[in-house]
């Protein structure tokens, strides 16, 4: 059974950090992509950071380029997401989702092309 969970949300003030993890279980992580997506209260989802197997490929929103970090750990099965700087613009729920290939160095920024996904973490920010 395909599983992804996430953890790290929270609420934070304004120029706060969180660390988001995915943990998968349930196919080979080694070969699956990652991203990270999220939505706020009446707004559209979001891609926010991208993954290939490749750890070297990663993709940033522009909202969050400079702030967040995704990361990937083949050992614990595990894809992380950084985020520093926070400001109130970021609270939404963050979700992960994977997808398998066989190319090291794609990464799918699209909700559509992803197979499998976790139930969700809320990030708050306020002061």
């Amino acid at each position: 059974q395909v599983q992804l969970v996430e953890s790290g949300g929270g609420v934070v003030q304004p120029g706060g950090s969180l660390r988001l993890a995915c943990v998968v279980s349930g196919f080979s992580w080694v070969a699956q992509t990652a991203g990270w997506f999220r939505q706020a209260q009446g707004k559209e989802r979001e891609g926010v950071s991208f993954i290939g197997r490749n750890e070297r490929v990663t993709i940033y929103a522009d909202s969050v380029k400079g702030r967040f970090t995704i990361s990937r750990d083949n050992a614990k099965n595990t894809v992380y997401l950084q985020m520093n700087k926070l400001t109130p613009e970021d609270s939404a729920v963050y979700s992960c989702a994977a997808k398998g290939t066989d190319n090291f160095w794609v990464y799918y920024s699209s909700y559509r092309d992803y197979e499998s996904w976790g139930q969700g973490t809320q990030v708050t920010v306020s002061s």
